[in-house]
């Protein structure tokens, strides 16, 4: 039964529509922030370290898929640089300021590319 699950996920991502992959990036973004501020919440640095290690991989891999024959995208690795920094601050002083400051700007950029998809 799990191994089907696994089809069937594996599946799911290798048929989504580039925007879908991106939007699905930036759900899990946002999900990690969340989950990081839970963590701080209940003292789990193991668990808070990880979801901010997470956090990190997806921005890197929002930039390095940028193409960068576009002026959108330089104005892209403008922000994911912003934000990597943001989350090293994160990782490094264990704030949940910086989660309250980051996530409304992340979701804010997800619900930009959402509506962008939709009249595409």
């Amino acid at each position: 039964m799990a191994n089907g699950y696994q089809d069937y996920k594996a599946q799911s991502i290798m048929t989504m529509t580039p925007g879908e992959m991106l939007l699905l990036l930036y759900d899990e973004l946002i999900k990690r922030l969340k989950m990081a501020s839970i963590a701080l919440d209940r003292e789990n640095y193991e668990l808070f370290d990880s979801s901010v290690e997470r956090c990190q991989d997806i921005v890197h891999y929002l930039k390095d898929t940028l193409n960068f024959n576009y002026q959108i995208s330089r104005e892209l690795n403008s922000m994911y640089d912003f934000f990597l920094y943001e989350i090293s601050r994160l990782s490094a002083g264990r704030r949940k300021e910086v989660i309250d400051e980051l996530t409304p700007l992340v979701k804010e950029l997800r619900d930009t590319f959402a509506e962008a998809a939709t009249k595409a």
